[in-house]
């Protein structure tokens, strides 16, 4: 039998609806918890680029790749984020069905936001540490990786 993932079986479960949200939730926090701190990180040191001495060099392209860039990664901090402060807001409301709901789709986005902004962290080091035309490649191939094996990958999975 191929390995599978539990999510894949949810009929197979003897469990209560209230039961499956509950691991739903437990699941996607923990998958939060992973990411978090390094879009955390990332978005950190994002911000600090500008007060660096080389960041002049940077050509007009290149500060709107680095502002998109930054817009990216607090939009992914802000998104991955969301599943909290809004489980603070609705505790005790009795609405685990809209907030497991909301917060998948929270965590979606900011983990489309999040390989934006790594595409967007490749093109401005290999431009730096190489020229324009090396930035242009690497960001795409980073692209071309982060959609195959955060979306095609399990798409197939699921299929």
């Amino acid at each position: 039998m191929p390995l599978g993932n539990d999510d894949d079986r949810e009929n197979e479960r003897d469990e209560t609806e209230t039961q499956r949200l509950d691991r739903n939730w437990a699941s996607l926090l923990q998958e939060l918890r992973v990411v978090q701190t390094g879009v955390q990180v990332l978005t950190g040191f994002l911000l600090t680029l500008p007060f660096q001495d080389r960041f002049s060099t940077l050509d007009g392209v290149m500060q709107g790749v680095y502002l998109a860039t930054v817009v990216c990664s607090i939009g992914s901090t802000v998104l991955l984020v969301a599943p909290v402060g809004m489980h603070r807001l609705l505790f005790r409301r009795h609405q685990l069905t809209d907030l497991v709901a909301a917060s998948h789709r929270f965590a979606l986005a900011g983990i489309v936001l999040l390989g934006l902004a790594l595409t967007g962290v490749v093109a401005l080091v290999f431009y730096m540490v190489l020229n324009g035309v090396a930035a242009g490649v690497a960001a795409g191939l980073a692209a071309v990786l982060f959609v195959y094996v955060w979306w095609i990958v399990p798409v197939r999975r699921r299929a």
